[in-house]
């Protein structure tokens, strides 16, 4: 699930940086996956003015511009068609880096004339498919503005793991809400229309499959005008990796990456009769959007009028009666389908969607209406066009239900004392109601969104979960009479002391063989023991070092894609006189990825392997208090 930062703000009043939602967001459960900033790709790409147009005195095609910074004039040679004198567009500077195709702008000479970076097309700039022209901007547009920030594109796009249980938070709004309740700014009201809507919908919807499709909402607008979306709504959908396509289809994109609630729109012209919710028959065939046919079973929920299927229902919709330029009068779905089914459905067919995850996780029942009143005041204030009234077929699942709960389990249960007052603000952030019946009791009103709620855990997990699970003391358990008392000896306890603080030191524990081949064991002092009839050569003397060993799994994890590598490993090493309890670090490749916070990729040193050291011999020392001393081998 993508995010942005400007889109965020639309539903969450209040002063946060995008450092500040990560870490709020991974604190409350959501784990945070990447964070990008588009405005890197567009650095040194600036709002320029085209001064003067002349003919390149070496190429029929070719121009000789003039174009102002901001900051200077520089000679640039184009071969767009539309470039000319007065045409404020984009400059690519030379240092920069076009995104399209990854080339350094330069200073170079163009048929022997001197040009100094690039003007630039949408395509270059990963900014759409066209590549006729040079971008064209406003000539109002300010000249020598950074064009990151002039078309918006510094708003960072936060990606977020949903776990399987969280279908609230497919959508920004669900997302806003739990910050919200984590304390990270107040969530805005929702702002939903009232559309009364002028006769009874132009064509009939009814479901004749409660079971896959229990509710089915819709109504037709009539005299719409399918141009492009407006461009604040394209660069939101792009910017979370949605190709725009026309008015119609990007707002009902938007409406569910924004409200987690997926719906569809069709083209009138393209039905005939009813629109009706119905079991597939058995081997009937719809060809989906993505262009490929679907043989279906009985088992299926498709939407169908007189003629046939047109969408597999609740996942990918239909090529026939999509929404194109002509389309001018259309029939709005909203409908509720049963999670499982849509499970059942998109596994069987081997078909993913964006719908799909979110039907079959569980939209809310309860938000029909809205979302239909939502839907259909986009499509007014963009499309135009004069709405009929709201048809309801079938009727959804019950939205709430409530649980019994007790306060004091988040205690005993969750080993967080939260004070309860603190609860009740809590679950009301995130939109349960509280009854209180007496004698310390509770009633939870569960909200129609939350599908995952069950019991009284599944509330006490809410209350730790935004009260902060690092909250949660780390104590011992009680030892049960009868169990055994510790019998390891004091060299095992100082292996098991050095093995929890590299781990908590951020180094994965490798195993590796104690046998190695006598050439790795040649730059140690070769082997003091050795096999006279090994089972492999590179098996035939027992190691002198746990380097070899250590070396050959970062050389293995390297080879498979690994970028920083950061291994120990606890184990004999074996010399003439004895062997000997030895741990062993490695760090190879990056300490520091690439990133926009964090700047050039840094690769680990000697001080590195140092401060490793220390901290393995400091972690140690502190979960004991006697002194620690094994030979630390850096890489």
């Amino acid at each position: 699930m993508k995010i942005t930062l400007d889109w965020l703000r639309e539903h969450l009043d209040g002063d946060f940086t995008v450092e500040d939602v990560v870490a709020t967001l991974n604190r409350i459960g959501h784990e945070v996956e990447d964070v990008e900033n588009p405005a890197e790709k567009l650095a040194g790409f600036r709002v320029a003015k085209v001064l003067t147009a002349e003919k390149h005195p070496q190429a029929d095609k070719l121009q000789l511009l003039t174009v102002d910074t901001g900051e200077t004039v520089l000679q640039v040679v184009c071969g767009a068609p539309n470039a000319r004198a007065g045409l404020v567009g984009v400059l690519g500077l030379p240092g920069a880096v076009v995104p399209a195709n990854g080339m350094t702008l330069k200073v170079a000479a163009v048929r022997g004339v001197e040009s100094n970076g690039m003007m630039c097309s949408s395509r270059e700039l990963e900014l759409g498919d066209d590549h006729d022209g040079i971008i064209e901007l406003p000539e109002d547009a300010p000249v020598g503005t950074p064009f990151a920030d002039y078309s918006g594109a510094g708003d960072p796009v936060i990606d977020i793991s949903i776990t399987p249980n969280r279908q609230d938070c497919m959508g920004v709004r669900g997302i806003a809400r739990d910050l919200a309740a984590a304390g990270l700014g107040t969530l805005k009201p929702l702002d939903v229309p009232t559309i009364l809507g002028e006769g009874a919908p132009a064509t009939e919807i009814r479901t004749d499959d409660p079971e896959g499709c229990p509710a089915f909402f819709g109504r037709t607008i009539s005299g719409v005008t399918n141009t492009a979306a407006p461009e604040w709504m394209r660069r939101r959908l792009e910017a979370v990796g949605q190709r725009s396509i026309s008015a119609l289809v990007d707002i009902t994109n938007y409406v569910m990456l924004d409200l987690g609630r997926p719906s569809h729109v069709y083209d009138r012209a393209a039905l005939t009769g009813a629109l009706v919710a119905r079991r597939a028959r058995e081997g009937e065939t719809v060809t989906a959007l993505n262009g490929k046919d679907y043989i279906l079973t009985g088992a299926m929920t498709v939407i169908a009028d007189d003629k046939g299927a047109h969408d597999i229902a609740g996942i990918m919709g239909g090529e026939h009666s999509g929404c194109g330029e002509a389309t001018s009068d259309v029939l709005l779905e909203v409908a509720y389908f049963t999670p499982e089914r849509i499970a059942l459905t998109g596994q069987a067919l081997g078909l993913a969607s964006d719908a799909r995850s979110r039907f079959e996780r569980g939209v809310d029942p309860a938000f029909l209406d809205d979302a239909t009143a939502i839907l259909t005041g986009h499509i007014l204030a963009i499309c135009g066009g004069t709405p009929s009234t709201v048809a309801r077929a079938g009727t959804p699942p019950a939205a709430t239900h409530h649980i019994d709960y007790d306060p004091a389990l988040t205690a005993t249960l969750g080993g967080i004392a939260v004070n309860p007052e603190r609860q009740k603000d809590i679950l009301t952030a995130l939109g349960f109601g509280i009854t209180d019946n007496g004698d310390d009791r509770w009633q939870v009103a569960v909200p129609s969104w939350r599908r995952d709620m069950d019991s009284a855990p599944d509330v006490v997990e809410e209350v730790t979960r935004i009260t902060g699970f690092d909250a949660i003391a780390s104590v011992p358990l009680p030892r049960t009479d009868g169990v055994a008392r510790p019998t390891a000896t004091a060299e095992q306890m100082i292996e098991r002391r050095v093995r929890r603080a590299a781990a908590a030191a951020g180094f994965h524990e490798a195993v590796t063989w104690s046998f190695i081949g006598e050439r790795e064991a040649a730059p140690f002092g070769g082997g003091a023991w050795s096999l006279a009839n090994p089972i492999s050569e590179d098996l035939k003397v027992m190691r002198p070092s746990l380097l070899p060993g250590l070396l050959a799994a970062a050389q293995r994890n390297q080879a498979r894609g690994a970028d920083s590598i950061r291994l120990f490993e606890i184990g004999r090493r074996y010399l003439a006189a004895s062997e000997h309890a030895t741990l062993g670090v490695l760090m190879a490749g990056e300490k520091r990825a690439r990133g926009w916070q964090t700047g050039k990729a840094a690769a680990f040193d000697a001080y590195d392997a140092k401060a490793a050291a220390l901290a393995l011999l400091e972690g140690s020392d502190s979960l004991t208090g006697d002194p620690l001393v094994l030979p630390i081998l850096p890489l």
